[in-house]
C-alpha cells in the first residue's frame, strides 16, 4: 500500500494513492510515566489503576531502562498528573501524533511501500497531480468568480464556477492538487459551496483537518503560517506559501514524508525544524525508545568566564576586499552533521561512551544527502530531495541547542561548533603548509589561491584529515566586497567560476527585498563581467557595465510601477516611528485586511521623503529619485570589482 495521506480521528486512517482506497484501525497508545519515588503517590496510582488502564513496566530512554508505568489515557490525563506530582513525574510518548506513532511502530510509513528503504533517493511515485489556480486575492475577495483547473478557464457565476470545479476534480480523481494560496482560499471555497447547496469533492471523505494561523521567529526572523483546512485522502499544496514546495518541489516533500513519517500535508507546511523534530521522534519509536515530553536535561548552571570560553559560535577568517584570480573554494559537506555523527555527540553520550542516538539518527540521513548531491550533478530530477535534506540537516545542528528540543542539549550545540573551529583552523593550517594562500573562510567553507601542488591534493589532504567529504570550486576570478567600515564583508561576494557561471552572495540581485527593476538591472551588469575570463578582462568591461546603468537610469521614468515593488515580511504591526513597512502596514489596515507579524507584503514607495507607499496591486506611480538612488547603490555594488583591481591586482603585477 502506497500512503499518500494519514490522520488519526480515534482510529488511524491510512488512504492510499491512485484508488483512494481508506485503511481504518482502531488505535489508543498509552504514554508512559515514570516517578523517582513511587510511594509519594500511591493514592494517585491507585486512582489511576482504577479509571484507567495502568500497568507497571519498563521502558527505554536514550539515557538507558527506567522503570514506570503504562497509561493508557490522554494528554490531559498526562498535564493533570504534572500538576499533581509538582512537575517531578517524568512522562513519555505524550504528544507524538497517533498516525506518525502508529506507522513507526509497525515499520510502515507514508510515500512508500512497505518493503523499501525510507532511505531510497528512486521515489517510486505515480501520482496524479492536477493543477488548480483562483483569479483574484485571497485577502480581499469574498467570492469565487473565475479559477483555472487542469488547463480549463472556469468563469460565470460562483455556483457555476465552483460546481464545475468540483466536478473536474472527481472526473480527474488526483492524488495532489497544487493551488496557489490554496490554504487562504480552501475556507472560503468551502464557506461558499455550503451557502450554494454544493457538495465539494477536495477531500475524498467530505471532512478536513484544521491547522491553525500562528506567527513565529525563525533564525532571526519573522515568519507566518496561515490557517488551512487539510482533506482527507488527497495532498492539497499551497504552492505559494509553501517552504518546501518552493525549496524541493512534490518530490522533496514526499521525501520529508516518508523520514519524518508525517502525511504529506504536513510536510509541505512544516518548517525545516519541524520535520527534522519529527524525523527524530520517529527514529525514536521506530527503535522502541520512548519520547520525552518535556525537556529533563536543561542546561547546568555555568559561571560567565565559562560561558565565554565554550560558546563562541562558527568560525570566521576576514577576508580583504578586493579581486582576487585563480581562486578555489572548498566546501566541507553538511559539517555539522558529518560532526555529530563522527564525533558521536548526543545528549547522553557527553563524557560517556556508547552509540549515541542523535549519530545513529543522522547518519543515514546525512549518507542519502550525500548520495543525491552526487546524483544531482547528472540528473537534475534529484535537486528537490537534496535541497529538502540540506535543510534539514542545517537545522539539526541549530535543534540540538533549541531549549525545548527532545534529543538535544546547550552542550552539545557547543561542543559540535567548537569541533567545526578546530577542524576550520585545522583546515587552513594544512593548506597555508602546502603554499596555499587563505583568503577568507566562514564556518564550513575556505578560499585558497597559489599552492605549491594541484588544489585537488589540498582537498584530498584536508579530507583525510577530518574524515569529512569536501566539495570544490574554482574561480577564474572573485570579489570580496566590504563592509560600510571599509574591512571585509563575510557573506557578500560574486565571481567567475571556471566553468563560466557566474556565482553571487549577498547582494541585491539575491536579495528578496530588491525590486525587479534594480535587480534585472545588476543581473545584467553581472552577465557582461561573466564574460571576463581574468581580472585585466574584466576591466576592459567597465564601459560595458556603466552602459547598462545609464540604460536603466534613463528607462526609470518611464518603468512600471509593478516593477518597483519591494517585498518584505514584517516583524510587527504597530510601529513606534515611521518607515516604509509601517506605512504598507498602514495601506493593509485601510483596505480591510488585517495585518500579522510574519506576514509579507509588496509595496511601492511613492513618497521616500515622507515613507509614503502604495499596495502593490494598487501603485501606479513610485519616487523616482528613491529608485534611482537604489539603482546607483546596486551599480555600485557591482562596481567595486572595477576600482579594486586597479588597487589590488594591479599592484600584485
Amino acid at each position: 500500500m502506497w500512503i499518500i495521506d494519514t490522520c488519526h480521528r480515534g482510529c488511524v486512517d491510512l488512504w492510499e494513492a491512485g484508488s483512494g482506497r481508506c485503511i481504518s484501525e482502531p488505535y489508543f497508545p498509552p504514554f508512559y510515566l515514570h516517578l523517582p519515588d513511587p510511594h509519594l503517590h500511591r493514592e494517585m496510582l491507585e486512582a489511576l489503576e482504577s479509571r484507567y488502564r495502568a500497568e507497571e513496566c519498563s521502558f527505554r530512554t536514550v539515557y538507558g531502562s527506567i522503570d514506570g508505568y503504562r497509561i493508557y489515557a490522554g494528554r490531559a490525563v498526562a498535564e493533570a498528573l504534572e500538576l499533581q506530582t509538582g512537575f517531578s513525574a517524568e512522562l513519555y510518548n505524550v504528544d507524538i501524533r497517533l498516525d506518525q506513532r502508529y506507522l513507526a511502530e509497525r515499520g510502515m510509513f507514508p510515500c512508500g511501500h512497505r518493503d523499501e528503504s525510507r532511505f531510497d533517493p528512486d521515489l517510486d511515485a505515480d501520482l496524479k497531480v492536477l493543477d488548480l489556480e483562483v483569479i483574484g486575492d485571497p485577502r480581499r475577495d469574498r467570492e469565487v468568480r473565475a479559477m483555472n483547473v487542469a488547463g480549463k478557464r472556469l468563469e460565470g457565476s460562483e455556483a457555476k464556477v465552483l460546481s464545475d470545479m468540483f466536478s473536474l476534480i472527481e472526473a480527474h480523481g488526483p492524488d495532489v492538487i497544487l493551488f496557489p494560496y490554496g490554504d487562504s482560499w480552501t475556507g472560503l471555497i468551502l464557506a461558499r459551496a455550503r451557502r450554494h447547496g454544493l457538495e465539494e469533492t477536495i477531500s475524498r471523505s467530505g471532512r478536513f483537518r484544521s491547522l491553525g494561523a500562528r506567527s513565529y521567529w525563525s533564525y532571526g526572523r519573522a515568519c507566518r503560517r496561515v490557517g488551512a483546512k487539510i482533506p482527507d485522502g488527497r495532498v492539497l499544496i499551497d504552492t505559494r506559501a509553501s517552504f518546501a514546495y518552493k525549496e524541493a518541489g512534490l518530490r522533496g516533500i514526499l521525501m520529508a514524508s516518508r523520514l519524518s513519517g508525517l502525511s504529506p500535508n504536513l510536510a509541505a507546511r512544516f518548517t525545516p525544524g519541524t520535520l527534522i523534530s519529527s524525523y527524530e521522534v520517529y527514529q525514536a519509536v521506530s527503535n522502541g525508545l520512548a519520547v520525552p515530553f518535556r525537556k529533563r536535561d536543561p542546561e547546568g548552571l555555568r559561571s560567565f568566564a565559562e560561558l565565554k570560553a565554550r560558546d563562541k559560535g562558527g568560525m570566521i577568517f576576514q577576508p580583504e576586499p578586493g579581486v582576487y584570480e585563480d581562486v578555489h573554494q572548498l566546501d566541507f559537506a553538511s559539517l555539522y552533521p558529518s560532526i555529530i555523527v563522527n564525533y558521536n555527540l548526543s545528549p547522553e553520550t557527553l563524557g560517556r561512551k556508547g552509540h549515541g542516538f542523535l549519530p545513529c539518527a543522522i547518519r543515514p540521513l546525512l549518507s542519502l544527502r550525500l548520495k543525491t548531491k552526487r546524483l544531482k550533478k547528472s540528473d537534475a530530477g534529484y535537486a528537490g530531495l537534496d535541497s529538502i535534506l540540506k535543510w534539514m540537516l542545517v537545522t539539526c545542528f541549530g535543534y540540538t541547542g533549541y531549549r525545548n528540543a527532545r534529543f538535544g542539549s546547550i552542550e552539545v550545540h557547543e561542543k559540535i561548533t567548537e569541533i567545526s573551529r578546530e577542524l576550520l583552523i585545522q583546515s587552513k593550517e594544512i593548506a597555508e603548509s602546502m603554499g596555499f594562500g587563505v583568503l577568507h573562510g566562514i564556518v564550513d567553507c575556505l578560499w585558497v589561491r597559489g599552492g605549491s601542488v594541484p588544489v585537488l591534493d589540498l582537498k584530498e589532504r584536508i579530507e583525510e584529515a577530518t574524515g569529512i567529504a569536501t566539495e570544490l570550486e574554482s574561480y577564474d576570478w572573485i570579489a570580496f566586497l566590504p563592509m560600510k567600515d571599509g574591512r571585509g564583508a563575510y557573506n557578500r561576494y560574486f565571481g567567475r567560476l571556471s566553468d563560466g557561471r557566474m556565482k553571487i552572495r549577498g547582494i541585491a540581485a539575491r536579495r528578496g527585498d530588491t525590486p525587479e527593476y534594480i535587480r534585472n538591472m545588476q543581473k545584467e551588469v553581472l552577465a557582461a563581467m561573466g564574460r571576463a575570463r581574468s581580472a585585466v578582462e574584466l576591466c576592459h568591461l567597465e564601459a560595458d557595465a556603466r552602459r547598462i546603468w545609464e540604460r536603466y537610469a534613463t528607462g526609470l521614468k518611464s518603468a512600471s510601477a509593478r516593477d518597483m515593488v519591494i517585498r518584505r515580511r514584517i516583524s510587527r504591526v504597530d510601529y513606534s516611528r515611521k518607515c516604509a513597512e509601517a506605512s504598507a502596514v498602514g495601506a493593509l489596515k485601510r483596505s480591510g485586511i488585517d495585518p500579522a507579524p510574519g506576514m509579507e507584503v509588496g509595496y511601492v514607495i511613492t513618497d521616500a521623503s515622507d515613507w509614503e507607499v502604495e499596495e502593490e496591486d494598487s501603485a501606479d506611480d513610485f519616487d523616482i529619485g528613491h529608485y534611482g538612488k537604489m539603482l546607483d547603490a546596486a551599480f555600485s555594488e557591482v562596481a567595486f570589482a572595477f576600482r579594486s583591481v586597479d588597487k589590488f591586482y594591479l599592484l600584485e603585477n
